[in-house]
Parts: structure tokens; C-alpha cells; sequence
């Protein structure tokens, strides 16, 4: 496996520590990029690579073979269509831009320049996806994911995420869009229609810091996505829970790992699951690497992510609107 010359934009973004190790073991960065480069020279010194405030400047490094694009929400689109001229392939965080239109237009021009691209949706074939997958396709499924308060993107160098103009939305679109993905994929359709409801109550912030979302799939499978920033800044980090009701049983999981499966014959299978989501980062990267020379064969797509973000971004439409979208 060759190590791609690669570059990062935005590697002050609370993911990247995350992918760091294994991009410096797998890769050959060449460049990074943030708006306050102080913020990554720890990273610099790992990969060995030069830090830019102007993101444009990496574009002018000889012999690209990758980007990761982690960059403020609002400046993705900018950052892959620039990508996408060069004919480098690109990793790019979701959502990719503020608005459905923006990731379609670049989803849109990665496909007709033939530039593979993909996303870190981690979630999927990580130990919460298997175990559900125990119970067949859900029928209705519940998935909960509330995550620490929403200062903690100012204490981890993010606090755009706290700007609705650059962010795009506050929990709903930053972790809704991987749950959104898992009750698609495990129930094998590609829309929804969607109930909303959007809080800030408890932080009373410029984004919202809890979400509840209902999707009925055009077959009637149905899905409670729960997502928030409601958790209290801890070890603990968060709180989630799933169950999945599907066509072979019954699959739950809690926040301890706890995991219980009952099938349609009764019994009963237990076990201790890690729920944490951290870790599903590393192994992604070194997919990245593997597949890149396929085109990121078998990982999600531009078009897979879309789906998802039609969801996400209908319910906020539903929520300012009080009206039903599919």
C-alpha cells in the first residue's frame, strides 16, 4: 500500500486527534490548514508537515493524492469543489455545506469529474450497527445519542459549531446525520418522511441542544432519532441507547454496553458491546488508505450521505415550518 501525499483542511477539528495516528502511519501529510494554525502545530510536528492559515495554499503542493476536509461547515463546499478541479480525491466530513443544496452541487460535480470522495459515517459496522443487525431489518427503531453541553466545542477550538450561519444547525446536524443513516441502511430505503421537534431550552444557545426526529420509510418502518447536547461535561462524555425491533427479534443496547437480544423463538443472547464512537475513526482512516486506489470501493458515498441529509435537513424545514416533509 502506497502512502498517498495528502493533505488536511481544518485540523483543528475535535475529529482529527481521533484520525491523527493512523493518518501519520498510513499517509504522507504534506500539508495542513486551519484558521488559527497555532492550534495544530502538535499535529504539524506528528505528520511532519508544514501548517497554512489560507486553505488555498495547500492546492498549490505538487502531487496531491488526497485530502481530508474537516474543515468549518460553511467552507466545505468551497474546499471540494476546489478539490474536485484538481481531480484529487477527497475524505470530507458531514454535512458538507449548510444546506442540502450545497452537498448536492458538490455530490454533483465529484460524479461527473469521476473524483472518488467519501465520509467518516463510523457508525456503520461498528459494534451498535452489528448488534442491531442481530433483530433483521428494523421495523421501528429507536436510536439515542445526547452528547456533553455545546461549550465544549469552544473548549475544543470549535466554537463556530455555536454559529447557526456556519454550522449550519447545532446537534441535529452534526450527529443526527449518522443515525439517520444506520435506520436507512438497516431498513433498506433511501427516504423518509419526517416529524421534528427542535429545543435550546437547556443551553438557551443560538443552535439547538436537542432534537427528536420521527421517520416513517415509504414501507412503513418507522425510527425515533434522538440527539443532543444535553449531557453534562464529564468522563462519562454522553449518553446513548438503542433498540431495534426487527423481522428475526428484538436487539437493545445501554449506555454501560449492555447488549440483550431476544429472537422470535425466545431465547435470550447478552453480551458487553463498546459504544464509544471514538474508536471507530482509526480503522476508518485505514480503510481510507486501503480502498483509495478503488475509488473508496464499499465505503459510503456522496449520494448515501445526501440521503441522510435530506432527512436532517427537511426536519429543520418541518421545525420552522410545523408542516410534514418526505
Amino acid at each position: 500500500m502506497n502512502r498517498a501525499r495528502t493533505v488536511v483542511f481544518g485540523a483543528s477539528h475535535w475529529h482529527v486527534p481521533l484520525c491523527a495516528p493512523a493518518i501519520a502511519e498510513v499517509h504522507d501529510v504534506v500539508g495542513l490548514s486551519d484558521e488559527d494554525p497555532g492550534r495544530v502545530r502538535e499535529l504539524a510536528e506528528l505528520w511532519g508537515a508544514p501548517v497554512e492559515a489560507d486553505w488555498r495554499r495547500l492546492l498549490q503542493l505538487r502531487d496531491i493524492e488526497l485530502a481530508y476536509v474537516f474543515s468549518p461547515h460553511d467552507r466545505m463546499p468551497e474546499i471540494c469543489r476546489a478539490l474536485i478541479g484538481r481531480g484529487v480525491p477527497f475524505v470530507v466530513e458531514k454535512p458538507i455545506g449548510t444546506s442540502l443544496g450545497q452537498l448536492q452541487e458538490v455530490r454533483r460535480a465529484a460524479e461527473e469529474a469521476g473524483v472518488p470522495a467519501t465520509v467518516p459515517l463510523v457508525q456503520r459496522g461498528g459494534p451498535v450497527d452489528s448488534w442491531l443487525a442481530k433483530a433483521g431489518r428494523p421495523v421501528y427503531e429507536r436510536l439515542s445519542f445526547i452528547a456533553g453541553p455545546p461549550e465544549r466545542y469552544e473548549r475544543n477550538g470549535n466554537p463556530w459549531m455555536l454559529d447557526p450561519e456556519r454550522a449550519g444547525g447545532g446537534c441535529l446536524a452534526n450527529l443526527g446525520p449518522h443515525f439517520a443513516d444506520l435506520f436507512l441502511r438497516g431498513s433498506g430505503n433511501t427516504g423518509a418522511e419526517v416529524t421534528a421537534r427542535l429545543s435550546s431550552a437547556l443551553h438557551a444557545g443560538a443552535v439547538e441542544d436537542h432534537a427528536t426526529l420521527v421517520l416513517t420509510a415509504p414501507d412503513g418502518r418507522e425510527a425515533i432519532v434522538e440527539v443532543g447536547y444535553a449531557f453534562p461535561h464529564s468522563e462519562l462524555q454522553r449518553y446513548c441507547s438503542y433498540s431495534s425491533a426487527g423481522e428475526v427479534g428484538f436487539a437493545s443496547i445501554d449506555t454501560d454496553g449492555s447488549a440483550v437480544f431476544t429472537g422470535l423463538d425466545g431465547r435470550t443472547e447478552r453480551a458487553v458491546i463498546n459504544v464509544d464512537s471514538d474508536p471507530l475513526y482509526d480503522p476508518f482512516v485505514r480503510q481510507v488508505a486501503r480502498t483509495l486506489g478503488e475509488g473508496f470501493r464499499g465505503m459510503p458515498t456522496l449520494g448515501e450521505l445526501e440521503d441522510a441529509m435530506r432527512i436532517i435537513w427537511h426536519a429543520y424545514e418541518v421545525q420552522r415550518k410545523g408542516v410534514h416533509r418526505g
